[in-house]
Parts: C-alpha cells; structure tokens; sequence
C-alpha cells in the first residue's frame, strides 16, 4: 500500500480514538484488514501501518472510510473519516450502516442487490457480526422517520447514457431509473412479497432466493430511483422493506448468515423511510431469531426488548404476543427459566386478548394458536422441560397448516428430541425419520441442521437398535 508523504503534525485525533476505544495499533490493523475482507479487498495492514497514520501521512483509496467504520462499530457512534483526521472519500458499505437518509439507505441496498444477484459467492460467506446489530438498533430505537422521502422528477432529466428519449406507447409504463411510480407498481411488489413467502415456508429459502434478489435489483431499485410523492413513497418504502427482509430471511435459512444480517439491517431503515414502526419491530424480531438460532442469546434478548419499546404498547394484542414470544425463545436459550416462562406467559395473555375483526399487520396473521405453541415447544426443549414441550409441540402440529411445511418439520424435529429426553427412544427415532425424509425435499440449511442437531442427541444410544434403524432409514434418502 502506497500512501501520501507525511503531514507536518501528527494525528491528534485519530491518536485520542484509539485510546478511546482501547485499540493496540495491531489490534486497529487487524479490524482494518477484517472489514476490508467483508468488502473482497485484501488490505494487509499492520501496527506499522497504523504508526505511519498517528504521524500524519494519508491512507488512500478507501481505507479512511474502513477506519471510521471500524471506529463507529467499536464506540457505537457514527464516525467519519474526517473525525478521525483523515481524507474524506466516497463511502464504502458493508451494509450493517444504518443509512442517514433514505438516499442513502437505497444506495447501500441497491449496493447489495446487485453483488448478490451476481457470482459474487464470497458475500455467501460473510460472517455474522454480533457487534454489527448495536448501531443499528439503536439508531432505529431513538430514530423518526424521515422528513420526506418522495422523489419529483428533474424538470430536464436527460435520458439515460445521452439518448434521445422515445416516446412511450399509451398504456406503456416507463422502465429505469426516473420512472413515475404507481399504486399499481406497489401492489405487483406486495404480491411478488407473498408468492416468495410461500415458495419459501413451503419448499425453504434456497428455492427461489436469487429470483427474488434479481426481482429486487430489477425491479424495485429502478422504482426506488423513480419519481413519487410522499405517501406513494412511504408506500414504496414499506413493499421495498418486506421484501428485503424476505431475502434477509431466505439467505438465513441457506446459512448465509453475514448476508442476512446485512439484509435485515437494510430492512430496518428502509421501514424507518416507510415510517412505519410496527414492522421494524417485526425486523428486529426476525434479526433476534436468527441470534438465538446462532446462540447469541444476550444480543438477541436485547433485540426484543428493542422491538417492545419501539412499538411500545399499542400495538395489536397479536402483535405484543409475537413480541413477547421472540424474548422467550430468547431466555430459553440461555437457560433463564424465569424470564423465559414470564416472557410465555405475557406472549399467552396477549394472544388470548385477540379478538376476532382486530386490525392485525399483514406480517402478524401467521401468529396463531399454533405458532404460540411451536414457541412453547421450542423454548421448553431449550429448558429441557421435556413433557411440556412434548405437549406443545404436538399441539402446534395438530394445528398448523400443511402449507407450512418447514415449520412444521421444525416442530416435528422439537416433539422428536422431547421424546428422546423423556426416554421414548423409538417414538423419537420415527419422528427423527420423518423430519429427516422431509428434509431432503426441501433447500433448507436449516432443515437439515435441526436434524442433524436430533442426529447428536442421538449419539449416547448409538448402538441401540431404533438408533440403527434411523440411520438405516435417513442413508435410504441419500
């Protein structure tokens, strides 16, 4: 790395971050070189490099803009590169930034459309940050939404690349950046949402996950850098928000979970843009399962706690049991069984407090009595309060529909380890069977990981002969 002949005086700022945020020299090149990976650049960094930048010389290209995100993750501030006494240039994303304005926001979004609907199968491997989810939710948590979002038309807009603009056939909707958006538009958004909703509960993530990602990046960016007026905006913001959940959610279930992270952080700002506060708290739950699904049970407790206090408490009775659920499964995790049986006992409540003609979210209609009891199946397994998670379990099973086939092997997956901890070895192995045949048709990462965590609980019973029987059956699949 060549950088610029050295200032006359040192860099007192930068010098007063790093000891602000409890950096080594080594320790700052390492984050430097850390975070350049996650955007495919192989810095090399190290305290040498960091010693040249406290005497003053300039890091070039992209890096002071790395620097002061390394610094805005560390001190849960927003940070620039002219705060840490360096150049200023052209931002580098990660897209865990919880974008300043909603232009901005679309541009880090728009940003990581197009790197994932190409052959870029590095951004697949990012890894998930726990730090990463600090900035973000708290930024949203005392954040408003945005003043204004709607987009008028240049009075001179040039068409694209110099040429001449062609007249557009009556009937023939613009396509491309500038394009006035529609009502229309809008709901053809909402509807691609519940066509990959229900590819994605029925066959997983991986089905039809870089689809969506394409539909977004051709589709609704041009809409975004379109032209629209206030409400149609917010309007644009909230489809563009769901959506980008979507494929946070879809690249979760494929475990591309540094990706997914990136996806549900964009969500969140996107639905700050929408001003519509009730589904960033959706976000943010979602951003707490995939947590507790990785076992970062504190992050994700906090995370719910977030989405209650964002919401607050007007929010439909479905809605506080969907919030206080997502904090249990959370306890559970971590093995807190007062907070996590208070937590079910709140999510129970609200939910019995639903009544029929409530005004619930779209994204809250799948919250039922069978969804409640999948969460008490799982959280009780967690516990390993067997029996009840048995009971709950089964129940949800009884309940939910067939359409919801990967939740429902996740539940098959949950009353098959209740079994084996009470005991029931053969009734757990035909569950376990069951779960693990339905795997195999779906392409879902985390299908196979819920049997493969029943595979281990397994392990102590090995040589038993239902044991034997279940392998014999699962290596049929193959």
């Amino acid at each position: 790395m060549t950088e610029r002949p050295a200032q006359r005086t040192p860099n007192r700022q930068l010098a007063a971050l790093i000891a602000e945020a409890g950096f080594s020299n080594a320790g700052l090149a390492r984050r430097v070189d850390q975070l350049g990976l996650e955007h495919g650049l192989d810095l090399r960094y190290d305290k040498t490099s960091v010693t040249r930048w406290l005497r003053g010389q300039q890091p070039r290209g992209t890096t002071p803009a790395l620097i002061a995100e390394v610094f805005t993750r560390r001190l849960g501030r927003r940070l620039t590169a002219q705060d840490l006494g360096l150049d200023a240039c052209a931002p580098v994303y990660a897209g865990l930034e919880f974008a300043a304005t909603p232009e901005e926001a679309v541009d880090i979004v728009s940003g990581l459309w197009r790197k994932d609907s190409g052959s870029h199968a590095e951004l697949r491997k990012i890894a998930f940050t726990p730090a990463g989810l600090v900035v973000p939710s708290r930024d949203w948590l005392i954040g408003r939404a945005d003043d204004r979002v709607g987009r008028a038309e240049p009075a001179n807009r040039v068409p694209p690349q110099g040429r001449p603009a062609v007249p557009r056939q009556r009937g023939q909707a613009e396509r491309g950046p500038g394009q006035k958006v529609t009502g229309g538009d809008i709901s053809a958004l909402r509807s691609v949402g519940e066509l990959f909703r229900t590819l994605d509960n029925a066959y997983g993530g991986g089905h039809a996950r870089q689809a969506l990602v394409r539909y977004l990046e051709h589709e609704t960016e041009p809409m975004l850098r379109g032209t629209y007026g206030e409400q149609t905006g917010r309007r644009l913001f909230a489809a563009a928000a769901d959506l980008t959940r979507l494929a946070g959610w879809t690249s979760y279930d494929i475990a591309a979970h540094g990706l997914a992270q990136r996806y549900f952080v964009q969500a969140l700002r996107l639905s700050q843009a929408a001003g519509d506060r009730a589904y960033g708290s959706y976000v943010l739950m979602t951003m707490s399962r995939q947590a507790v699904y990785l076992g970062h049970g504190r992050e994700a407790v906090q995370l719910a706690r977030v989405a209650q206090q964002g919401v607050g408490t007007s929010a439909p009775p479905v809605v506080q049991a969907l919030l206080h659920s997502v904090e249990a499964r959370a306890h559970g995790v971590l093995g807190e069984v007062r907070a996590c049986t208070s937590a079910l006992v709140r999510a129970e409540r609200a939910l019995e407090a639903a009544r029929a003609g409530d005004e619930v979210p779209y994204w809250a209609r799948f919250f039922d009595e069978a969804q409640l009891a999948d969460e008490f199946g799982h959280a009780h397994r967690d516990l390993q309060q067997f029996r009840a998670a048995a009971q709950h379990a089964e129940r949800s099973l009884q309940l939910r529909a067939p359409a919801f086939a990967r939740s429902r092997l996740f539940c098959r997956v949950v009353l098959a380890s209740a079994r084996l901890g009470l005991g029931e070895l053969d009734q757990a192995c035909v569950l376990g069977a069951e779960a693990a045949g339905q795997a195999v048709e779906m392409r879902s990462v985390r299908a196979v990981e819920y049997v493969r965590d029943f595979e281990r609980r397994l392990e102590p019973y090995k040589d038993a002969a239902p044991v034997r029987g279940y392998r014999d059956k699962v290596a049929a699949y193959g």
